[in-house]
């Protein structure tokens, strides 16, 4: 099975035919419009629902990656409530991370991870991170097939059970996961340094 952290980064689409560059300048732009000023709010609004047209992604998966990544702005939004104004604060916060969130969705759907990466090269982010990025982002496929190997192996010798087992049954995955990446990334590490790496 052939996994994706971003199915639609290569749809024939204007959006998508734009050079990376450009689109990571336009999506800074528009972080920085968004967090700088309220005033902004309606124009972002209206070019990122231009973009998203544009793009041919389908609305449910854009809505669905944002209701996935929602949670971890609610969580510090939340904290503005008990302040003075703070529901006023909460919306304005709800409202910044929501256009920050629908933009990098965005980008990264329409620009492969690949072309990012060149455009970091190119503007003299450290090597270090880039290289780091380049790697943490090749092997998330292969924790992700690692997990479901095991999560289907675990799924075949496990016969019913009810919530609690099968959250004991995610916890042993998750941590046998863990041990094996951990493993994985020291052999990495090591042919890579026998290779020259540094």
């Amino acid at each position: 099975m052939t996994f994706s952290l971003d199915p639609h980064s290569r749809i024939d689409s204007p959006v998508h035919r734009l050079p990376a560059a450009a689109k990571l300048a336009a999506a800074l732009a528009i972080l920085v419009a968004t967090v700088s000023t309220p005033r902004a709010f309606v124009p972002v609004s209206c070019v990122l629902l231009a973009a998203a047209a544009l793009s041919r992604i389908p609305p449910l998966f854009l809505l669905k990656r944002l209701v996935l990544l929602e949670p971890l702005a609610l969580g510090v939004a939340i904290l503005a409530i008990f302040q003075p104004g703070g529901w006023r604060i909460f919306a304005l916060i709800v409202i910044r991370a929501t256009l920050c969130l629908l933009t990098v969705i965005l980008l990264s759907n329409t620009t492969p991870f690949a072309e990012l990466l060149r455009v970091f090269r190119r503007v003299h982010v450290p090597a270090l991170l880039v290289t780091t990025l380049a790697l943490m982002y090749r092997y998330l496929f292969v924790l992700i097939e690692e997990s479901e190997r095991m999560r289907r192996a675990r799924a075949c010798r496990t016969y019913g059970g009810g919530r609690r087992s099968t959250w004991k049954s995610l916890a042993s995955v998750v941590g046998r996961l863990f041990v094996r990446s951990t493993e994985r990334a020291e052999r990495i590490h090591a042919a890579m340094c026998a290779r020259g790496w540094k």
